[in-house]
This record gives structure tokens, C-alpha cells and sequence, in this order.
């Protein structure tokens, strides 16, 4: 997943694209894009040898400004507001009353001219 990003120069290390391959020094600043929100991480330190998933965050901490999580809310929140999770596509029902809802609109405006 990170090497197809990397491939696509969608991660940057300091400001410049990074390939797979790219090796990662403490202070180096890692930006990427994640659920629509650019993420930006400093790495602090690097281990010497693999370290377990709840361990990483000794080695890393998250800059990521947070009015891009704000953003991120607000754009689950719209989302939400138009169809809520789950429901899938319209039935014909439910196609057949947004037209109808649609034509009343319309005619409304006719009968105003």
C-alpha cells in the first residue's frame, strides 16, 4: 500500500518525493495523503531493530494540524446527512418520490410566473 503511493509521488520526506526505497533519518518530516487529510509526521527517532505496532508511536509523532481532523468530521457529517450508512441505493420507491418531490417543485415555479 505504501509503495503504490510512493510510486505515485504521493508521499514527500522534507518536501521532496520519496521512492520505496528512501531512507528515513530522526527529524526527517514524512507528509502523505490518508482519508483526505494530509498527514504530516516527524520521525523522532529510528530503531534498531522491528518493533511492535503500539511501540511505534515512541518513534514518531503526528503534526498533522487539527482543523484537517475538524475537516475530516465535517466531511463525514455531510456525507451522513445525505443518505445515511447503510442504506444503500435508492428503491424505486424512493426514486419515484424524489421525482415527484422534484415535478411539485417545478410546477410550484410555473404557477408563480
Amino acid at each position: 500500500m505504501v509503495t503504490e503511493a510512493c510510486k505515485k509521488n504521493h508521499v514527500t520526506v522534507n518536501g521532496l518525493v520519496a521512492k520505496p526505497s528512501k531512507e528515513v533519518f530522526a527529524t526527517d518530516k514524512i507528509t502523505f495523503r490518508k482519508d483526505q487529510i494530509t498527514q504530516i509526521i516527524t520521525v523522532l527517532d529510528i530503531p534498531e531493530s522491528r518493533v511492535g505496532a503500539k511501540l511505534v508511536d515512541m518513534y514518531r509523532r503526528n503534526d498533522t494540524p487539527a482543523e484537517a481532523y475538524q475537516h475530516l468530521e465535517l466531511l463525514k457529517l455531510s456525507k451522513e446527512h445525505y443518505r445515511k450508512n447503510g442504506t444503500g441505493r435508492p428503491t424505486k420507491k424512493d426514486r419515484r418520490d424524489i421525482d415527484e418531490f422534484g415535478n411539485d417543485i417545478i410546477s410550484e415555479n410555473d404557477d408563480l410566473d
